[in-house]
Parts: structure tokens; sequence; C-alpha cells
């Protein structure tokens, strides 16, 4: 009977998150109005909008004993992208205010392209390679300001939980801005909500942040080394909170900055 009973469920739980979402972004957006502060839709997202993504479905996220970083600092958090829940987790997960580095489609997406664009995310329009760096320098100018971004280098989410590729966008950019990465693994977003599904699943979500990875004094020259330094970090953070790694190619060979390396097979 309760297998019946699914698909209407999980119906009903994404017309609940749709209007919770279009009244949340009604609300903050007045909200900043009123207040002139453009930190307070942040603020509301993570404490209010968030939670309510794994909960509805029953879900637990537990977040890892976070490391002794200066929180005041700005930085460039880079995660694994396992799923849609994982914007949501991230918001609640990091304990200061982040702008999201995203692609540029979202831009038009009602309620949520609009509140993506009063809180200053980053767009990143990959299918122009200019357009894209120009973002890019748009996103630096956010981290010189004292504002701390997160992006997922693999610029996709996961077809299997695997971590695959990662982009050099973002190391660009942490090079250029001169700002700490700080690496991010989630797990269990996928078997919650995986791609290309609309139902969410009950299944505990962990996320675990590492040290910063300095970036101080490095030049592009050292940009792929600084990849697969962030990369290996983030692999070895999602395996110590049950994971399963990533595969052993560590460059994309498409997108914003892609290389030719060879693909491999998988590695935990």
């Amino acid at each position: 009977m309760m297998k019946l009973l699914y698909p209407l469920i999980n119906v009903l739980q994404a017309l609940f998150l749709a209007v919770w979402g279009a009244f949340w972004i009604t609300l903050s957006g007045v909200l900043m109005v009123l207040s002139l502060n453009g930190n307070v839709p942040l603020m509301m997202a993570r404490r209010l909008w968030a939670p309510m993504h794994w909960r509805i479905g029953g879900s637990r996220m537990f977040v890892e004993p976070l490391p002794p970083l200066d929180w005041s600092k700005p930085y460039i958090f880079l995660m694994n992208h396992q799923s849609a829940m994982d914007i949501p987790c991230a918001f609640a997960a990091l304990p200061v205010n982040i702008r999201f580095v995203a692609k540029h489609a979202l831009k038009y997406v009602p309620f949520l392209g609009w509140y993506m664009a009063m809180t200053g995310m980053i767009f990143i329009n990959r299918s122009n390679h200019r357009e894209a760096v120009k973002s890019l320098q748009q996103a630096g100018e956010r981290i010189r300001s004292g504002k701390s971004i997160l992006a997922f280098p693999e610029g996709t989410r996961s077809r299997d939980g695997l971590i695959h590729p990662f982009k050099k966008g973002p190391f660009v950019l942490a090079i250029e801005a001169q700002v700490p990465i700080v690496p991010v693994a989630i797990e269990g977003s996928f078997q919650n909500l995986p791609r290309g599904g609309i139902g969410l699943r009950k299944h505990a979500i962990r996320v675990k942040v590492g040290m910063p990875i300095e970036t101080k004094g490095l030049t592009p020259a050292d940009r792929d080394a600084l990849l697969r330094q962030v990369r290996d970090a983030i692999i070895q953070l999602n395996t110590e909170i049950g994971g399963p790694g990533g595969v052993q190619q560590a460059i994309a060979e498409r997108g914003f900055e892609g290389s030719s390396e060879q693909k491999s097979s998988s590695s935990s």
C-alpha cells in the first residue's frame, strides 16, 4: 500500500517545497528592502529555508565538528556535487553567508533566479568562454570585498555518487584572488535525491569541512597541482564520512579551462 502512495507523497513534497521556496524568497526580499541589508536573505536561507528540504522527507543532516577557522575572513569553499540537495545542505552546514557560483540558466528560473540575483550569486555561462571569464572576475571582486563563495568544481551533479573530474575555473579564481580554498565533502545527498529524481528518500546526509589550503604566492603555473591537492582532500573527507571517493581522472576534459587528460577507471 505504501509503495502505491510514494508517487503521491513525492508530488506533495515537491509542491510543498516549491510553495515554501516562493514564500520564503518573497519574504526575504521584502525584509532585505526594509532592512537595507543584503545578508538578511542569506541568514534566513541558512536557518529557515534550507533545513526544510531534508526534514520534509524524514531525513537528518549531520555536520562533523568544524575546523578552527577564522570565519570572519573570506574563503572559496569547494564541494563535491551529488544532488540538488547540496545547495540547502551547504547553506545550513557552513556558519557563514555564502554566495554560490551557479550555471547561467538558473538566472531565469522564477523566484529562484530573482533570489540569486538579488543576493549577489555569480552566474557562469559555461557555453561562452569569454563570459565565463568575466563571471570569474566578478567572483574575484566579491571575494576581495570580504564575501565567501562556494562552487562545485565538478560543474554538475554526479550520476553515480562518485567524485568526478574537476574543472579548472575555480582554481584560476582562487589563485587570482589569493584566497584560501576550504574543501567540503558531502555524502548521502545522492541517495536522498539522486540526479533526475523528484522524490525525496529518507537517508542521512553527512557533511565534513576540511582545513584551508593556502593559495598565497601561487601563480597560474600552479593551477593543476592545486586542483589535484584540493580534489584529493575532498575525496579523503568524503571517504571519512562513508562516501565512495572518486574516479581516478582529476581534470575535466571539457568546460571552462578544460584538459585533454585521458579518462581513467574509478578508485576510492
